[in-house]
């Protein structure tokens, strides 16, 4: 399932890897787009939105829908 994420703080590349590696940790096949600019992430999972969400905010980040 597709799902996109605001997510603010992401201000690096190093960013953009932990955000990927929380979430890739949750769902090793996840797909993980990342739109930093816009502070967006795109993700494929069949998790469920919440879980994806926390583990993003556990690295630090304010996630929105």
């Amino acid at each position: 399932m597709n799902q996109t994420f605001t997510v603010q703080g992401m201000t690096c590349s190093h960013c953009e890897r932990a955000v990927t590696t929380a979430i890739k940790q949750l769902d090793p096949q996840a797909e993980v787009r990342i739109d930093r600019p816009h502070n967006r992430v795109d993700v494929t999972s069949t998790q469920p939105r919440e879980k994806i969400a926390e583990a993003i905010r556990e690295e630090g980040y304010a996630v929105s829908a």
